[in-house]
């Protein structure tokens, strides 16, 4: 018997390996958006693969949409607001809305890192804030956060290293 559509395998709608943002020849992580591709309207559910000296996305916060993301496998860095936190398999972090909590998650080491990462759908009210990429090509008019809750930033910029 075969299995219905909302049964699936990552590898089955896995995205090819070209996620980067507009304008930027950067990589990003290669995703599988599991929860549109299973029907799923008001969740979002990404397995998302990072190659060795990748990253999930520019350092961000966001306005109006919470994001949780557990670590299946590898031990990646997730920047906080300037400041590398290694993670192992099993590892959770969350992002509540609002907060102004400036993230991304590298891939630092020479094995590849596997995120599970599971958020609302964009919202048409969600602003987004870029620390280090105020006024990248990302970020439109629309859709800037200005009145981001500002907190204090490390050092690190945000960019992976492989060892």
């Amino acid at each position: 018997m075969q299995r219905p559509s909302f049964i699936r395998h990552w590898t089955e709608v896995e995205d090819g390996d070209s996620n980067h943002y507009p304008g930027d020849s950067e990589l990003m992580a290669i995703g599988a958006p599991l929860a549109r591709k299973l029907g799923l309207q008001r969740i979002g559910i990404h397995h998302n693969r990072l190659p060795p000296g990748r990253r999930t996305s520019y350092p961000h916060a966001e306005s109006a949409e919470e994001e949780f993301v557990y670590v299946l496998e590898g031990t990646p860095d997730v920047w906080v607001d300037g400041n590398l936190h290694r993670l192992r398999p099993g590892d959770s972090v969350a992002f509540p809305a609002g907060t102004g909590i400036c993230h991304s998650f590298l891939n630092n080491t020479s094995e590849e890192v596997r995120l599970l990462v599971i958020g609302e759908v964009t919202k048409p009210e969600n602003r987004i804030y870029y620390p280090l990429n105020e006024s990248s090509f990302a970020v439109t008019r629309e859709n800037r956060w200005d009145d981001w809750p500002s907190r204090p930033l490390g050092a690190h910029n945000g960019k992976p290293r492989a060892e």
